[in-house]
């Protein structure tokens, strides 16, 4: 048994929450092809396969920074274009493998953060200069992030093939 088993409370909460949009998120790629994953079927530059890559690195550069602070999520390198595309070599698989792993790395730190630890945001024009945010904080933006990509997969899903996850 893991430690995110037994957990009760705040805690168990908050991962419920996660996982279930992550469970929404992983259900619009169910059965797709590297092809359909890598198309964007609507006027925006959205993929579905684009859209998981892009939440599993969100959610990376959020636990190192509940981790480490700002410094730690900026020593990592962000491609602002790329994160949201399939690249010519990437496939399905693997891009939900390393989400996969992501979450399971995600869940075991929010079995053993301190959630009342906070940390200076990176500078940035879209955040308050000077704001911290507390590691409960930073899971409640990933959860807020991952619900709303799920909630876009969902929709180009539908474009695809019309198959639909959330309704």
């Amino acid at each position: 048994m893991t430690s995110t088993e037994q957990l009760t409370g705040e805690r168990a909460d908050l991962l419920q929450s996660l996982r279930l949009h992550r469970g929404f998120l992983l259900q619009t790629v169910d059965g797709l092809t590297d092809e359909q994953a890598a198309i964007c079927p609507t006027v925006s530059a959205l993929s579905l396969g684009g859209l998981v890559k892009h939440v599993a690195g969100v959610e990376h550069r959020w636990m190192l920074f509940a981790v480490g602070g700002a410094e730690a999520m900026e020593r990592e390198a962000v491609d602002w274009v790329g994160q949201f595309r399939m690249e010519p070599g990437e496939t399905l698989a693997g891009l939900v493998e390393r989400f996969q792993g992501v979450a399971a790395q995600t869940d075991e730190l929010v079995a053993t953060l301190d959630l009342d630890a906070a940390h200076p945001l990176p500078q940035a024009p879209w955040f308050e200069p000077g704001a911290r945010w507390t590691v409960r904080r930073v899971l409640l933006h990933v959860i807020a992030e991952t619900s709303q990509h799920a909630g876009h997969a969902d929709i180009l899903r539908e474009t695809i093939d019309g198959a639909r996850t959330m309704g």
